[in-house]
């Protein structure tokens, strides 16, 4: 009885896998290209005289693995630039070293001489503005009534004064800023100014350490002085 032939149409993952060694898994775009490339080879090795493989079936299967090897290149090159224009920004952010920028956040560290200055962004023109300073137990030491302001930023000074006209002490303090137009609420947020210390870089994220600020991110930034 003559040896029975694999079909002609079979696929290569009807291959037994003793026929070709190694973990097809996990591999490298150019690893995949050559373990797919014997496969062929070992497909048409055993593929029935009689009935060879369809040429438009060899010309498709070379034509998938060509676009995932075109794939896996392109991402590597994207990581690449990736990469490239992290390391770009991080070389222009750290041209920020000791100037003072003005950044989104809510957190003020007070040194208990000075009068920090604060801005309020409001995303609509409100009626009435109410800022208020908090202390570290998020207990409310001044309400500053600023009236009506129109929409986008402001400005105000805190004397470091309490409501009851004592100096507070130094330390860290929030910020909270209440605004409405005609009864409805108005979005705001506070910005602050403060001297950038240095810049890092976590993961895809640049982050200025700011003088009593801490952290921020980039993204933060409004102005730059």
């Amino acid at each position: 009885m003559s040896p029975v032939l694999p079909a002609a149409n079979a696929t290569a993952s009807a291959i037994p896998r003793a026929a070709v060694p190694g973990d097809l898994t996990t591999t490298t775009a150019e690893t995949s290209q050559d373990r797919f490339l014997k496969l062929l080879v070992t497909q048409m090795r055993n593929q029935d005289p009689l009935n060879p493989m369809d040429n438009a079936q060899m010309t498709s299967q070379l034509a998938q693995i060509s676009t995932v090897s075109g794939i896996e290149k392109l991402n590597l090159s994207m990581n690449g630039m990736a990469q490239a224009m992290a390391a770009a920004s991080t070389l222009q952010n750290a041209s920020l070293i000791g100037r003072s920028v003005v950044v989104a956040s809510d957190a003020l560290r007070f040194d208990g001489v000075g009068a920090p200055q604060i801005g309020i962004e409001l995303a609509g023109a409100a009626d009435t503005v109410k800022a208020s300073i908090v202390d570290g137990a998020g207990n409310v030491v001044r309400n500053i009534a600023l009236g009506a302001l129109p929409q986008g930023t402001s400005t105000f000074a805190w004397d470091g004064r309490s409501d009851a006209g004592a100096r507070v002490p130094a330390g860290a303090y929030g910020i909270r800023v209440d605004a409405t137009a005609a009864g409805k609420a108005v979005t705001a947020s506070t910005l602050l100014s403060a001297r950038v210390e240095s810049v890092s870089v976590e993961g895809a994220r640049t982050r200025l350490n700011m003088q009593g600020l801490g952290a921020v991110d980039v993204a933060q930034i409004r102005r730059i002085d």
